[in-house]
This record gives structure tokens, sequence and C-alpha cells, in this order.
């Protein structure tokens, strides 16, 4: 069976969630780190960091495609 249409484009959906998902793990992946200081492990720490950081990096991305699209779809 079919999914049901919506006004959503797949894409555009599909883009979404991958920001979503990018933003969460910025937000988890903090959990992680300080959890990883306090336990005095600094190599693992900067790797959840830099982790954190390609995160970021993709929601700005993300964020930035977003914006284009819904002023390029009004």
């Amino acid at each position: 069976m079919a999914a049901p249409t919506t006004a959503t484009k797949d894409k555009n959906y599909d883009l979404i969630s991958a920001l979503h998902a990018s933003l969460h793990n910025v937000w988890q992946v903090e959990t992680w780190a300080k959890d990883a200081e306090r336990e005095g492990d600094t190599e693992l720490a900067e790797w959840f960091r830099k982790i954190q950081h390609n995160n970021q990096k993709a929601a700005d991305q993300g964020k930035e495609l977003l914006m284009r699209r819904l002023r390029e779809d009004s």
C-alpha cells in the first residue's frame, strides 16, 4: 500500500529530517563530551567535540538550504 500523499515534498521532508538529526546530534554529543571530560578522558572529549563541530556545520548548511528553498517556494 502506498503512503498517502501530502503537500510536503519528499526531498524537503528529507532535508528537514537530516537537519533535525544534525541538531539533535549537536545536543547529544555535548552530553558525551562532558561525560568524557568528567572522567578525565580529554582524547575522547576532543573526538566528541570534533563530531559535534561537524554536526553543527551540517546543521548550519541545512538551515541555509532550507531557508533558501522556502523563499523560492513562496
